[in-house]
């Protein structure tokens, strides 16, 4: 599968709405997962894109055969141009208590800005509370301040911090 900067959308242009994913949706999450995955990786760990590629697909597979709820968000004019993927049914690791865990988020380049994210945590959070789960939990790089920033704003807070220190 074809990776990086390749396949530029246009911006979004009408209004978005948002569906329940599946199956039929893994091209698209697989597709626009890999062009912003390198978001995700901290300036500490210098790995080659091919790694990080192959583990993104593994995180993929492995929460799609789990129980999760995929949304995607899309427009008439642009079609797909969003989409978050939580997991239903993984416990917190400390605590071994229920919660939606965001396993990844990603929005079009071009669709930025535009509340797409927005909608698509609203989603998965209306999702978790018909599921009954009383938190959402998701991780984020420090160095993606405009993620730490917008996941502050919808309200979250930081929990725990992973530490690492290069050798």
């Amino acid at each position: 599968m074809a990776r990086g900067n390749a396949g530029s959308r246009p911006a979004v242009t009408a209004a978005t709405r948002l569906r329940a994913g599946g199956e039929a949706d893994r091209a698209f999450v697989m597709d626009l997962g890999g062009r912003t995955i390198v978001d995700s990786v901290s300036a500490l760990r210098h790995v080659p894109l091919p790694l990080v590629e192959a583990n993104y697909d593994r995180l993929i597979d492995f929460s799609l055969s789990r129980s999760y709820v995929l949304v995607i968000a899309e427009t008439d004019l642009d079609g797909p141009v969003g989409f978050l993927l939580m997991l239903d049914e993984m416990p917190d690791e400390v605590t071994g208590l229920p919660q939606g865990f965001i396993a990844y988020m990603a929005v079009e380049p071009d669709a930025r800005r535009h509340g797409v994210a927005t909608q698509l945590l609203a989603a998965a959070e209306d999702a978790a509370r018909v599921r009954g789960l009383p938190h959402v939990a998701l991780m984020v790089t420090e160095d993606n301040a405009p993620a730490r920033e917008f996941y502050a704003h919808a309200g979250y807070t930081t929990e725990r911090r992973l530490l690492c220190k290069q050798l």
